[in-house]
């Protein structure tokens, strides 16, 4: 028969496990910390399975694998512009630059106007069709006027003719790279691509054009604004000074 423990005996048993001092908490084992294993260089498809280290920076995920290269992406969001359907998406590459000169070169507004029509007209590679006529007509103007302001605009290297009713944007200036031709029953959908830097080459190897419009630059019109600004400041000036005069001179009546 077993034997069986009494209470006394019990208490005796628990008061020999229970120590009189508090007892005091032990630290958790400390465990090394997880090394994850490195990309490897030469097999990209393990890769796929194994764990690796949290990127903080692309600069130090560049400086330990120097022979990839590596680009951050996000979903492109569309281009809005106002277009129609037979010019949908239609836009140019322009130049700011060009933009702030002829803002302050131009003082009548025809030639600007002139300018941001054509601008809209472009064809792929810089191409404008349009006669007198049309432009005269689209702006509500005489044709003997669009004749005037476009001879404004040709004489800086603008734009230059290339035969009757057509005519070229310089690319430095404002480019269209492509279009996007629809389609019809009859005829296939078209997109047309022409690099600027080849109509650029092109239009320099032609002689036959003028320098301003195979080398061209704006330091002309940057000069002749300068000149105007301080003509016209000392005109103000020699104002002032006649109108002071005459206050001295009725004055001292």
């Amino acid at each position: 028969m077993a034997d069986i423990l009494l209470p006394s005996k019990i208490s005796e048993v628990e008061s020999s496990l229970v120590s009189p001092e508090p007892q005091r908490r032990r630290p958790a084992p400390k465990h090394a910390p997880r090394r994850l294993p490195e990309l490897p260089l030469d097999d990209e498809i393990q890769a796929w399975s194994k764990p690796v280290q949290p990127v903080e920076d692309l600069d130090s995920v560049a400086r330990r694998y120097p022979r990839r290269k590596l680009s951050l992406s996000s979903e492109r969001k569309p281009m809005e512009f106002y277009d129609t359907p037979e010019r949908p998406k239609a836009f140019s590459m322009d130049s700011l630059e060009f933009f702030f000169l002829i803002a302050q070169y131009f003082r009548e507004a025809l030639p600007l106007r002139l300018i941001l029509l054509m601008i809209a007209c472009q064809k792929a590679g810089g191409q404008i069709r349009l006669t007198q006529e049309e432009m005269a007509t689209v702006l509500d103007v005489h044709r003997g006027k669009i004749n005037e302001a476009l001879q404004a605009v040709m004489s800086h290297g603008i734009v230059f003719k290339v035969r009757r009713g057509v005519y070229q944007f310089n690319p430095p200036y404002s480019y269209r790279v492509a279009e996007f031709i629809p389609g019809t029953e009859l005829v296939e959908a078209e997109y047309v691509q022409v690099d600027q830097d080849k109509m650029i080459a092109k239009i320099r190897k032609d002689e036959s054009l003028p320098d301003l419009v195979r080398f061209p630059s704006l330091e002309h019109m940057r000069e002749a604004i300068e000149e105007l600004r301080k003509k016209r400041a000392e005109e103000r000036a020699a104002r002032r000074l006649a109108r002071a005069q005459r206050q001295e001179e009725g004055s001292a009546q």
